[in-house]
């Protein structure tokens, strides 16, 4: 195949590839996760995503428990794993030393790693067999995560690598990152996703751990200096920090007049609340809730107002 021998030998920590979404760019799309993320978003529905490095999860619905098997504890070489009250293992996470000796001793998948390192060349072989799709849908591969930009050498490798393979490649970003680390993927691409979360300064710091004036920033000078490049805003819906018309209003009114621009609003939802627990963290978001019919209703009320709604 056409530029195989070429192909970069760095590696990522890849967290997941999903087959066949259709919600991540145009077409049918295979999308690559990558680990790391600058931002702790209080909604985020991919925590295995935020530490750059593979980290242990651990299923309690899975185990076995300690009556039955207690491999994980005998292997453990730093005591890290005890059983608790209901029989079932705990993990001590600030001694687990993540040699991940426990996921392979568990014969019930209940330990498993969130996160592996791949070459450029084991992700491109798992993108290209759905190749078929991609020409029959205009889909290709979709870059996210995390923030691909955590691993700018990594994701700009695949990048090249689709583009030499004649696969119509995308990043999905956050925006917090070093602008030439932007600026490099930009000259390749023909689409860009980007969340824009809340203009509110004080709100965005609140709610992602992040300020969110170099993500403004870097939205502002990708368009002046990229303008042929196609940029899909996504806004995510969240209870308390943007789900009024008053806060909608003021990101689609900074997005007024920008040329090439399409955005979407994507409700909040909690489908990722097992995997907190699976990490051994709280979820920070567990009693709130954005009904169908709010979501529904600023979705329409977005598209009247102001067009250009994907």
């Amino acid at each position: 195949m056409e530029g195989f021998a070429t192909v970069s030998t760095s590696t990522g920590c890849v967290f997941n590839i999903q087959h066949y979404s259709v919600h991540d760019g145009p077409g049918i799309r295979t999308i690559v996760f990558l680990k790391g993320c600058p931002l702790r978003c209080r909604w985020c529905c991919n925590p295995e995503s935020q530490i750059a490095a593979p980290e242990l999860a651990y299923n309690p619905n899975k185990c076995i428990g300690s009556s039955e098997c207690h491999r994980c504890k005998d292997v453990c070489p730093t005591g890290g794993i005890s059983v608790g009250d209901n029989g079932k293992i705990v993990i001590d996470r600030t001694r687990c030393a993540a040699c991940f000796q426990c996921v392979e001793a568990c014969p019930s998948k209940a330990m498993h790693v969130f996160g592996r390192e791949m070459s450029v060349a084991e992700v491109i072989k798992i993108v290209e067999a759905d190749n078929a799709f991609y020409s029959r849908s205009g889909g290709g591969l979709t870059i996210s995560g995390g923030e691909p930009l955590m691993q700018p050498a990594f994701t700009l490798e695949l990048i090249k690598e689709s583009l030499r393979r004649r696969i119509d490649v995308t990043i999905e970003t956050c925006g917090f990152a070093d602008w030439q680390h932007l600026a490099e993927v930009a000259r390749h691409l023909k689409l860009i996703l980007f969340d824009i979360k809340s203009l509110n300064a004080e709100k965005h710091k609140s709610y992602t751990g992040v300020s969110n004036e170099r993500i403004l920033a870097n939205f502002k000078r990708l368009r002046s200096e990229f303008p042929d490049l196609h940029i899909l805003v996504r806004i995510p819906l969240i209870p308390g920090l943007n789900d009024t018309e008053e806060e909608i209003a003021e990101i689609l009114g900074f997005l007024q007049g920008m040329q090439n621009i399409t955005y979407e609003l994507l409700p909040y939802h909690r489908m990722g609340q097992s995997k907190y627990e699976f990490l051994g963290r709280p979820y920070p978001m567990a009693d709130v809730k954005l009904g169908d019919e709010r979501a529904k209703a600023l979705k329409d009320w977005a598209r009247a107002t102001y067009p250009g709604a994907k």
